[in-house]
């Protein structure tokens, strides 16, 4: 059974017993569970159904809708947050840290440092906007094409990202694979490579559903990445991987 049948498969159960239980969903179709956890991230991505500790629920049927802003950019899930409560303390006294406009980069927010002074660049409007009121940190704001959702990765902005010097890049993209970071558009590949070779340290902050997916635009290689740090619904062997081809793993509690 191809996976895209397995997955039409479950939403089927989803609609029959409102409920599915990932060890069941793996003896059903005789995979493993990692494989069903899997497809369970995919399809909660594609707003098809929702995540619960062990499985799955259906969505009601209003959240079949895009995801609004309000609700991208909100509170974050428990994951988004202990990736980025792991991912401040990376932040050292003076630093110069890039952030850019995911909703994990919003989630983050709350928890940057307040006692000490250091540097934000963003290329995002409500992340700067986040920011500005903080009196132990300046903000800068790379200009250029706005997109609807607030965030500016045009040619003029590359070539903003490209005079500047960071201690810190908290890199993220649509998926994370032995192949490298990569995300769905060349655009925001480029200027997420560009900022990277700008940085001396750089953070890959990686929810488990993006764990070995491969994104159309390739961003850079592991070895670019200094650390990746993702959460507990991340899969041993997949953790295993990345460690294999040279790059530092943690796992946020």
């Amino acid at each position: 059974m191809f996976s895209q049948e397995r997955r039409d498969k479950i939403l089927e159960l989803l609609a029959d017993e409102g409920r599915v239980l990932a060890r069941d969903l793996a003896e059903r179709f005789g995979v493993s569970i990692d494989t069903i956890r899997r497809d369970l991230s995919i399809m909660e991505e594609e707003q098809l159904l929702k995540r619960t500790h062990g499985g799955a629920i259906p969505l009601p049927a209003v959240r079949r809708m895009p995801r609004p802003s309000s609700e991208r950019y909100g509170d974050g899930d428990a994951m988004q947050n202990a990736i980025a409560k792991l991912a401040a303390i990376h932040i050292q006294e003076n630093d110069t840290v890039f952030v850019g406009g995911a909703s994990i980069h919003h989630v983050l927010l709350k928890y940057l440092p307040r006692h000490f002074p250091f540097t934000v660049v963003t290329n995002s409007l409500r992340i700067a906007d986040g920011l500005k009121d903080r009196k132990n940190m300046e903000t800068y704001l790379i200009g250029g094409r706005i997109k609807p959702s607030g965030n500016i990765t045009d040619a003029l902005a590359n070539d903003m990202a490209g005079q500047f010097a960071f201690d810190l890049c908290f890199a993220t993209g649509g998926g994370l694979s032995a192949k490298g970071l990569s995300t769905a558009t060349p655009e925001a590949a480029i200027f997420a490579r560009t900022v990277i070779e700008q940085s001396r340290r750089v953070v890959c902050l990686a929810e488990h559903h993006k764990i070995g997916v491969d994104g159309f635009a390739r961003i850079v290689p592991l070895n670019r990445l200094h650390l990746v740090i993702t959460d507990e619904e991340t899969p041993e062997d997949a953790i295993g991987k990345l460690e294999a081809a040279g790059v530092k793993v943690a796992v946020a509690r």
